[in-house]
């Protein structure tokens, strides 16, 4: 069946397939048009600053000055950012693109191993830090090619008197600053107040220069910098808005952003999505900490919430939460992990407000598909988003029919370049027609709606009959005595594998029996786990997702 023909059928009218992503030209041609037309609006929220629109244009500029005028980097040298989400990092991220240089996101939790491999692999010849994370750089920088590093305090844009007071509150009474020496480091408020004085020079860059060196498969493997073009991240922005437009107002959205932007889920939404429309994003440093974050949350009159499943779990179950004001949420949008039906209903329960999955890639900057908005498919992924093309195929590359699953395919102007030097590794991703194989195997049904079965690699393999992770997790998510679940596949001499999960309790007085007689009501015998370990917490990536390999090697 011709799929592209099969979705055109399926919704003729609701979204256009096709996109017009020549309405901008680049990132920057986003960001200028949009602090053009916002300039007196608020455009990120954080750490008690508020930066406007007109801010963001100003700062970013004079950083991009500084970089253009006291340093000797060129146009296509990268730079790393490591920051959690403070108003820094757009200003650092769009400085950045404004001097020609490309934005390399990096995990301000990195050890010292993962920051070396990154800085070397991307050949990154300045960073941009949180003075937190400033003893690792300095144990790292000789193993590097840095040669300009840039280190910005949690207050640096405050005013100079709250800015001294809450820095020195951070570094010697809640000791979050561990002692570095940095001789040559330049301090950002420096960097800013010269870059105001110097002349800014617009640089020339075209749609398909690499805008973000996004690393991926870091948990799986070595990390990989997927390099993703101007055209990569205006395209995207671009098929995500027809999508939600209807339901936002331009200028008026306060959207919370409790993702890292050095994620590609958050940063293509915060720094893209939200950004064009003249949003105004709240940015919440530390989302782990959920107290805080409630508190932070009680400021705002927030419209429009972005997370991912464990995160929804926690909030719902905190009762200052529940106790908080919903009336102006009427968007909220889940990505990076499966959303389970339990957490979707006791979400709406909370919160009034329905969860709208949707489904990306790091390598596919990141949108595939999502739910459309006020007819979401709980446990879909929902519809491919405009001028986006998906299939699904069996091992040996043959098309799947409508029903039948298979691994998912992409093909769409947001498909990444490539693997940043790894042209073999790109080769096995990408075919030569521009088919990304995502490796994550999922079904698409009659009504065109798509669900994502699992990732192969996680797949588990019992008497011949596949077993699927998610399907496991759904079901005991179900049970009201489980805060959270996560199976795997163990060795087992009768089965080859059997099915273990590891179990988080809501309420102390569940047991493993319990546990399996539940599974048993609601799953085939095969998929039915055989060993049950309860667990105080999960092990966690941190941007929130479960770690099944960790716990397939504990």
């Amino acid at each position: 069946m011709d799929m592209e023909q099969f979705f055109k059928e399926k919704y003729p009218s609701d979204l256009s397939r096709e996109v017009d992503t020549n309405q901008y030209s680049t990132m920057l041609d986003v960001f200028e048009k949009s602090v053009a037309r916002f300039a007196d609006r608020p455009a990120f929220s954080g750490v008690g600053v508020t930066l406007t629109y007109r801010d963001l244009d100003h700062y970013s500029r004079a950083f991009a000055a500084w970089l253009q005028n006291e340093t000797d980097l060129q146009q296509g040298d990268r730079i790393a950012i490591q920051m959690p989400n403070i108003p820094q990092y757009p200003i650092a991220i769009f400085g950045a693109m404004r001097a020609g240089l490309v934005v390399v996101n990096t995990n301000p939790l990195y050890t010292t191993r993962e920051m070396e491999h990154q800085f070397n692999d991307s050949g990154a010849r300045a960073l941009i830090v949180l003075a937190n994370m400033a003893s690792n750089v300095e144990k790292v920088l000789p193993n590097t090619g840095l040669e300009h590093v840039i280190v910005t305090e949690l207050a640096d844009l405050h005013k100079p008197l709250k800015r001294k007071l809450m820095n020195s509150v951070v570094k010697h009474v809640k000791k979050m600053v561990p002692a570095y020496n940095l001789p040559k480091a330049h301090a950002f408020p420096k960097v800013l107040r010269t870059g105001a004085g110097l002349t800014y020079r617009p640089v020339s860059i075209q749609r398909e220069d690499i805008a973000v060196l996004q690393y991926t498969g870091g948990t799986t493997g070595v990390a990989k910098g997927a390099m993703l073009t101007h055209s990569n991240l205006v395209s995207n922005l671009l098929q995500v808005k027809p999508m939600v437009e209807k339901q936002m107002d331009e200028g008026r959205e306060v959207v919370v952003a409790p993702l890292p932007l050095y994620h590609i889920y958050s940063f293509t939404m915060n720094c893209g999505v939200m950004l064009e429309s003249g949003s105004h994003s709240i940015l919440i440093p530390n989302p782990r900490d959920i107290p805080g974050f409630v508190k932070e949350l009680k400021k705002w009159q927030f419209t429009v919430f972005m997370g991912l499943n464990t995160l929804f779990v926690a909030l719902a179950n905190n009762e200052d939460f529940r106790n908080l004001d919903f009336s102006n949420l009427k968007i909220t949008v889940a990505g990076g992990m499966a959303l389970t039906k339990p957490t979707a209903d006791q979400w709406q329960q909370v919160t009034g407000c329905e969860i709208t999955e949707g489904y990306g890639l790091t390598e596919t900057s990141p949108v595939v598909s999502l739910n459309p908005l006020g007819n979401a498919q709980v446990g879909t992924i929902g519809i491919p988003i405009p001028g986006t093309l998906i299939k699904t195929v069996d091992d040996e590359g043959n098309d799947q029919q409508v029903g039948e699953a298979g691994e998912l395919c992409v093909q769409g102007p947001q498909v990444m370049k490539g693997y940043w030097q790894r042209p073999e590794e790109t080769s096995k991703s990408i075919d030569s027609e521009g088919w990304f194989r995502t490796g994550d195997v999922a079904m698409i049904q009659e009504d065109g709606f798509v669900r994502i079965v699992d990732r192969k690699k996680d797949m588990i393999l019992v008497s011949g009959f596949n077993v699927y992770p998610n399907e496991i997790e759904d079901v005991v998510m179900g049970n009201p005595k489980v805060l959270e679940c996560a199976a795997v596949g163990v060795q087992d001499d009768k089965s080859g594998e059997a099915v273990k999960i590891f179990v988080v309790a809501k309420e102390q007085d569940v047991t493993k029996e319990e546990i399996i007689k539940y599974c048993r009501e609601n799953l085939t015998a095969y998929k039915v786990p055989k060993h049950v370990e309860f667990r105080d917490e999960l092990p966690k990536s941190n941007v929130g997702k479960i770690l099944r390999k960790e716990l397939r090697d504990s």
